[in-house]
């Protein structure tokens, strides 16, 4: 009874209180949010950007161009500043040879704190900001995406790529037409996670689709989830992370088939920190499902835009590919299998080439650390403060359009050997290393050229 009377009142409170009320509530809490944040720029200091907005700053802005904002920012304020975005102050660093100032400052700039807070806001994960130890079992089991373990994953892959193809593509008696993203997410998403979580015993093609469909409407809304914004204000992005951390559940993938070493060296860590019914250990595994497909879609969609926008390319890429084949002895068509090794994918330069540009054109990636106490950081052109519980950033897309670097950067060139990967010449300046140094990176890239290899075989 005394629930009911507490939910009635609190519907009539509501009811009553209407639009004028709304309004003067919102008013209260965007004065209580500048009333809170009262930061100004302190001497030695980079200068500071806070937008118009209370607690959001300039979160808008930044969504809607990334690069052009961030230039104009440079153009304004020079290569270090600090922004206000959704309640953090983040310091970005855009001159590429102080790099070295984030990347190798491990004592004082945390990537560990700044992921592990990143995992509780977007997976609902808490346990590692606590057990040390198993966020260390958990990183050991990277070293299946290495070496002979990372061959094995590479086959099983190969072997899926085949099934979804051939029961999709090849053995088709109509075509439809379909847009190339949702494309795109379709193929990537099956073939991932069949290849890390197994299949189902039982074919269940709706169980794919409705966990595709799920998890792409949760990464549409990961850039609100890791700021500060309340879950509770995203709509029902709460309710979707739940449907499909239970997918995820040890019970549920218990049934798969064709379980990856690593996917089972991580449960294994996993069920010996938490009992085999907690549902965090599904959270674990969409944090991991998140990391190898949100950025295998957009990379895999954008170098296939661009192929098939610049038939040069694209006859240059498959010219390449069938000279490959040839030499190893294997064909084109549904009725001969096709293996390659990581090996030969290493030499398709212009179909690497192809990646890199395609990264380079609309990556937005950026490097961020956690600031864990007050720091001064020397550089070249001047000492400037951090202060504790902020944030340090890296943007390397700033370079992506340097005519220093690349030349005519406005042009796509998707052929040459050189031209996607000019800026790693810049290797004593750190840029990118830590991404291609990230074992998970360099198996998302055998990923994207072993797509790439299957969709112009078919075309």
């Amino acid at each position: 009874m005394a629930g009911e009377v507490s939910a009635a009142t609190g519907r009539f409170s509501l009811e009553r209180l209407g639009l004028p009320g709304l309004a003067l509530a919102a008013a209260l809490l965007l004065l209580a949010l500048c009333l809170l944040d009262r930061r100004t720029r302190r001497p030695g200091e980079p200068p500071l950007i806070k937008g118009w907005l209370p607690y959001l700053g300039v979160v808008l802005k930044l969504r809607k161009d990334p690069l052009s904002f961030m230039k104009t920012l440079q153009k304004e304020h020079g290569d270090t500043f600090t922004v206000l975005l959704g309640g953090k102050y983040i310091t970005f660093i855009l001159d590429p040879f102080q790099y070295q100032l984030v990347i190798k400052n491990h004592k004082q700039l945390s990537f560990r704190l700044f992921s592990n807070k990143l995992l509780e806001k977007a997976f609902s994960i808490s346990q590692l900001q606590k057990n040390h130890d198993m966020n260390d079992e958990l990183h050991l089991c990277y070293q299946f995406l290495q070496g002979k373990s990372l061959d094995i994953l590479l086959e099983s892959m190969m072997q899926n790529l085949k099934q979804v193809f051939e029961s999709q593509l090849l053995k088709t008696t109509s075509w439809d037409m379909a847009q190339l993203y949702p494309f795109c997410s379709s193929i990537i998403f099956e073939i991932t996670f069949t290849t890390i979580y197994g299949k189902v015993l039982v074919c269940d093609n709706k169980f794919i689709s409705e966990l595709r469909d799920d998890f792409l409407k949760f990464d549409d809304k990961f850039a609100y989830l890791v700021s500060n914004i309340p879950i509770e204000l995203l709509g029902n992005v709460k309710s979707i992370r739940k449907k499909i951390i239970k997918c995820l559940s040890s019970e549920n993938l218990a049934n798969m088939q064709g379980r990856s070493e690593v996917f089972q060296s991580r449960q294994d860590v996993l069920e010996k920190y938490y009992m085999h019914e907690d549902l965090e250990i599904g959270a674990h595994h969409l944090g991991f499902l998140w990391a190898s497909v949100a950025n295998t879609i957009p990379t895999m969609f954008w170098a296939m835009y661009y192929l098939l926008r610049h038939p040069e390319a694209m006859a240059a890429v498959r010219d390449e590919i069938d000279r490959l084949l040839q030499s190893t002895g294997q064909k084109k068509g549904s009725g001969f299998p096709i293996h390659l090794t990581r090996e030969q994918l290493d030499s398709l330069i212009c179909l690497e080439s192809t990646i890199f540009e395609a990264l380079r054109l609309s990556s937005y990636s950026t490097t961020i650390r956690f600031v864990e106490e007050d720091l001064t950081l020397s550089a070249e052109t001047g000492d400037y403060c951090v202060r504790k519980g902020d944030l340090v950033a890296i943007f390397p897309p700033i370079l992506h359009g340097d005519p220093e670097i690349f030349e005519a950067p406005e042009q796509t060139v998707l052929i040459g050997e050189t031209r996607g990967m000019e800026i790693t010449k810049l290797s004593n300046l750190y840029f990118c290393t830590a991404q291609i140094r990230e074992k998970w990176g360099r198996e998302r890239r055998k990923i994207h050229t072993h797509i790439l290899v299957y969709l112009i075989i078919l075309q």
